[in-house]
């Protein structure tokens, strides 16, 4: 079997009755596959070996000719192979493509040419081809799902967390000649043992506070002043992001060289100044308007769930082989990688056995996905370059990332921006499916 390069795949499919019937037949061999057996006309394999020739004649240096002045015939028996060769190339994807509107079939995948490619000339060339494709859903309800309402209030004591949280964000540290406490910014010089190994460094600045390192570390550091050591033994989480300390139980000797004391500003008018505000009391609007969206989008972001948890659950059908498979690569490759935060025991396990255990859950992400799909087609639902751009800007912003750089982190992960543009149109297809939803009141 032979499978043909990614693009091939067509991502919409629109029958043309004018289009020459080049379809001998269409087998259905599951919900998902198809085998399309199709038949090139040997006129149009002759004129592509034909227009192939004539481009090599115009620059071919043949003793006795001048460029493009050569007999075809002469041209044929120098190039007359790599002619027929190239000719198939380019006429296997081009009635590939038309099969598909004449079957009005939308492939998932690559297709995969059955047995061996046989081309005699002057000669039609029949192909079969094994074709996955989107199951067909019945009985598609998408409309007034049921979502419960979830009331957006916000405390004072969230209003203060929040300014506590600004001023922490402005504080200022100092050298003092204390012990270190909590919230202080200390330098040291470190030496980690592990499995008979050891890392170091020197001059790093570690801020006493509770999460980040394993608590073991900043508890040792406390009551120590510079000049001072403090040895731990501490354990790693499985996730830390140091990958050679991760899940690793080790020893920690820090040298503490400098303690700096954490200056805090005052919540007043000065502060709210500081971030752009004319008084305190507009600052603590700012920062209510700022809690209060992003509840709504945690609501909304929960609301947006139930409906495809629903469209999942109402809606059976299978799901083709090639989308499974790519999203199962996708989940193992972000629990090797350590992306995945709840990956529990898994991250030891190999490929095969990871793939068992997260076929459930990748069969109900391979379906919504499909379902967003298939939705958002209905809905006419387009990305347009100006969203795309403005999705790009918006994170950039948010990473504090020139566009550039984070527009090649995109194509350095999916080779293109199409990723990304399928996130923008499945949240699109979302918004959508939330704007429909019977909404009902809840607690």
């Amino acid at each position: 079997m032979t499978k043909f390069p990614y693009y091939f795949i067509v991502k919409e499919s629109h029958k043309n009755p004018k289009e020459d019937n080049l379809l001998k037949a269409v087998e259905d061999i599951s919900s998902t596959k198809k085998r399309l057996k199709i038949e090139i006309p040997a006129a149009e394999i002759e004129k592509k070996i034909k227009d192939s020739l004539e481009k090599v004649r115009q620059k071919a240096k043949i003793p006795g000719f001048r460029p493009g002045k050569t007999p075809l015939n002469i041209i044929e028996k120098h190039f007359g192979k790599s002619a027929e060769t190239e000719a198939i190339e380019k006429i296997i994807p081009e009635f590939y493509l038309k099969a598909l509107k004449e079957a009005d079939i939308v492939p998932v995948a690559q297709p995969v040419l059955e047995g061996e490619l046989s081309f005699q000339r002057h000669g039609p060339l029949s192909l079969a081809f094994m074709v996955e494709i989107r199951p067909k859903i019945e009985n598609l309800e998408y409309k007034n799902i049921k979502v419960k309402d979830i009331p957006v209030t916000v405390s004072d004591e969230e209003i203060e967390a929040s300014l506590k949280r600004i001023q922490e964000g402005k504080a200022t540290y100092e050298v003092a000649d204390k012990e270190a406490e909590a919230d202080d910014l200390v330098t040291v010089d470190y030496e980690i043992k592990y499995d008979d190994q050891t890392l170091s460094a020197k001059d790093q600045m570690l801020k006493i506070v509770v999460g980040g390192l394993p608590q073991e570390i900043p508890e040792s550091l406390k009551g120590k002043k510079a000049g001072d050591t403090a040895e731990t033994e501490a354990q790693f989480p499985e996730n830390f992001h140091v990958k050679a300390l991760a899940g690793k139980k080790a020893l920690v000797k820090n040298i503490i060289k400098i303690v700096k004391k954490q200056r805090l500003p005052e919540i007043d008018v000065e502060l709210a100044k500081d971030m752009g505000f004319e008084t305190l009391d507009a600052l603590r609007a700012g920062v209510k308007e700022e809690i209060e969206k992003a509840k709504k989008e945690q609501v909304s972001k929960i609301q947006k769930d139930t409906i495809l948890e629903k469209l999942v659950t109402a809606h059976e059908f299978d799901v083709p082989d090639a989308i499974l498979e790519r999203e199962l690569a996708a989940m193992v490759h972000e629990i090797k990688t350590g992306r995945q935060s709840q990956a529990g025991d898994k991250t030891g396990k190999d490929d095969d056995t990871l793939k068992s255990e997260l076929r459930p859950e990748a069969v109900k992400t391979a379906k919504a996905l499909m379902l967003l799909s298939i939705i958002g087609e209905k809905e006419g639902i387009k990305v347009t370059e100006e969203e795309l751009k403005e999705e790009i800007l918006n994170i950039s912003q948010r990473l504090s990332m020139p566009p550039e750089s984070l527009m090649r982190l995109y194509v350095q992960k999916d080779g293109s921006l199409e990723g990304l543009r399928t996130s923008i149109y499945e949240q699109k297809v979302l918004d959508v499916l939330l704007s429909n939803a019977a909404i009902e009141k809840g607690e």
